[in-house]
């Protein structure tokens, strides 16, 4: 969960939920709108769940917990007088396991008191009646009074939001970019500080590329279904944000609609016109060949997270280090379609994700829930969570603090979250994106995008609820 990698395959999750075995389920069905109960307890006990285990998977997360949060709030509680027990439920499952796991608990009214999850399961968990309003488990006064709202950008907080009320908090977040390698760029004639300020300049970048610097890729756009949600979520929706409509809205899907003709219409101009490699999309490690590709002075541009800076390329730690990543490597915010022509009229876009924290509204303790969700959100704690490391929080003040050495980081936090978006958090949306990346990769191989859009609307207009749920203009 630590990781801010968009995955799939959510559609099966709560069809599996007969097949996994029930947990602690240490709480018991309580009405929910008595947000004061057992406010006054003197003595409590609460448990956090999340997928992250000591020594295995997302073992800094676990640690924290463990080892920071639980024995400073018990402290802090102590020093009001409060005898605090809080455990910790650590889990090193397939996130499509845990996620069911998850998703029993809250269906059978037991389990833990704070649960960390993807920020993609909310609408599903939300629509399934599992997880309710912060403001209906905990008093709407409780929620809107903390002040570490102000710390976290409006466009973060709708990370887990859902219908316009707040369901948890999220837990840091990411941003898409454009990164380029600043040699390449120097051998096609073009500056390190490029900044396209729309498409056809990402068009005109690559062409350069492809003229001056034989062999090379000139750009990496994820497409089809081999990269999964990477397809979507690096490429589909940014560019669709950057046409000036996101994936749902008013309460529609973008289907055969003139924006996803565009977007495809790019695919097709990158991929039939010489400027992507066709072959690495269709292959199932392509990314993690297109991130050893780029890191080998084989591609000129490539659309990714800053996951793609601190995780792939880092010098020490990467999984395809690059020793002269800060002098090499530039990135560049993905521009809109042209100047102003983007979501809320921006000149350019970009896409987030992440995970966070939700409340069981079964818990016995709303409100000490809700200060340990708190606590586990301060700057203090938040810091804390770092482990001594650069990455992306939810809060400002943090990034303002501990993003000062890395100025990739910072552009994003400074630059990029504010004019971000999120994906729709709806149950059906992976359904949807897989139809999406079906599409890029019909254009990949030779469909047209007017006949990719079409298709396309045809596959989720029984999966969204019929053609009156789907946009096509």
């Amino acid at each position: 969960m630590k990781t801010s990698f968009w995955r799939g395959r959510t559609a099966t999750a709560l069809a599996a939920l007969a097949m996994v075995a029930g947990t602690a389920g240490c709480l018991g069905k309580t009405d929910s709108a008595d947000t004061d109960r057992n406010a006054d307890a003197k003595s409590f006990t609460l448990t956090i769940a999340e997928n992250s285990i000591s020594g295995g998977k997302n073992a800094v997360g676990a640690d924290w917990i463990s080892k920071w949060i639980i024995p400073h709030f018990i402290a802090e509680e102590k020093a009001k007088g409060k005898t605090a027990h809080v455990t910790f439920q650590p889990s090193g499952a397939a996130d499509e396991d845990y996620k069911a796991k998850v998703a029993l608990d809250l269906k059978t009214g037991s389990g833990a008191d704070i649960y960390g999850i993807d920020g993609i399961w909310l609408g599903e968990f939300a629509d399934a009646g599992y997880i309710k309003p912060l403001s209906d488990e905990v008093g709407q006064k409780a929620v809107d009074s903390w002040d570490g709202w102000a710390q976290i950008p409006k466009a973060v907080q709708g990370n887990f939001a859902y219908n316009d009320k707040r369901y948890g908090v999220p837990e840091g977040t990411d941003g898409r970019v454009i990164f380029f390698n600043k040699k390449l760029f120097a051998q096609a004639g073009l500056p390190d500080d490029w900044q396209p300020k729309g498409w056809d300049d990402i068009l005109a970048a690559g062409q350069a590329l492809k003229a001056k610097v034989p062999g090379v890729t000139p750009i990496q756009l994820n497409a089809g279904t081999a990269m999964g949600e990477a397809t979507t979520a690096q490429g589909i929706l940014p560019l669709l944000a950057g046409d000036g409509r996101e994936l749902y809205a008013d309460g529609k899907w973008q289907g055969n609609t003139q924006a996803v003709r565009d977007v495809l219409g790019f695919y097709q101009k990158i991929y039939r016109g010489g400027l992507g490699d066709p072959v690495l999309q269709q292959d199932a490690k392509g990314r993690d060949k297109s991130f050893a590709e780029f890191a080998g002075g084989k591609i000129g541009m490539l659309f990714e997270s800053d996951y793609f800076w601190r995780g792939v390329v880092d010098p020490t730690e990467g999984i395809a280090k690059m020793p002269d990543r800060d002098s090499t490597v530039g990135y560049a915010l993905i521009p809109a379609v042209r100047p102003g022509a983007g979501i809320r009229n921006q000149d350019f876009v970009s896409m987030s994700g992440g995970s966070g924290w939700v409340v069981n509204p079964a818990t016995k303790y709303p409100q000490q829930t809700w200060e340990l969700l708190r606590f586990m959100n301060s700057q203090q704690a938040t810091i804390a969570s770092l482990n001594g490391t650069a990455r992306i929080t939810q809060r400002q003040d943090v990034n303002s603090q501990v993003l000062t050495s890395d100025p990739m980081l910072s552009f994003v936090a400074e630059k990029v979250l504010p004019i971000t978006a999120f994906r729709p958090g709806f149950a059906v949306y992976p359904q949807v994106s897989q139809a999406l990346q079906q599409a890029t990769l019909d254009v990949v191989v030779g469909k047209s995008p007017a006949d990719a859009a079409a298709t396309y609307q045809h596959t989720i207009e029984p999966l969204v609820g019929g053609a009156a749920k789907v946009d096509s203009n």
